[in-house]
């Protein structure tokens, strides 16, 4: 159904994070630990060298993630922070500093129909032509 998986992530974001209309809500920390993580999860991550990535076990997660037309209908704003939960579940240590979430099509547009804000649009100017798509579809980047 989606197309870009940052897209998807801001979605999610939105709909388990901050509108609870998704549950559970993923924990990466439980997935960590249940695959024999014990304690420090930075130390673990770092031997790992998964520090500033996204862990595999999330992607999977998400990319499988069925998320139903209701569902989508309800997203009428966005929000694109580098401190997202989302984020934190998929790159616990994820420090913002580089492209890792931008978003880079914004085909998926298409799957909101409700869609009138992005908040904090940074993260979307990356795809091509974001600020002319953007305002074609009448939503408002703040």
């Amino acid at each position: 159904m989606f197309r870009d998986f940052n897209f998807k992530l801001l979605v999610i974001d939105k709909l388990m994070y901050q509108d609870k209309l998704i549950q559970p809500r993923f924990r990466i920390a439980d997935i960590l630990y249940a695959k024999g993580a014990t304690g420090d999860l930075w130390k673990y991550l770092r031997e790992q060298d998964l520090l500033y990535t996204v862990l595999e076990e999330a992607r999977q997660y998400f990319t499988d993630l069925e998320i139903t037309p209701d569902q989508l209908s309800a997203v009428d704003e966005l929000t694109t922070d580098g401190g997202l939960e989302i984020y934190h579940q998929c790159s616990p240590f994820w420090d913002g500093e580089d492209d890792l979430f931008d978003v880079t099509s914004l085909d998926d547009l298409a799957l909101l129909p409700n869609l009138r804000v992005i908040h904090g649009g940074e993260a979307m100017m990356a795809a091509p032509g974001a600020e002319d798509t953007l305002k074609a579809r009448g939503i408002a980047v703040e």
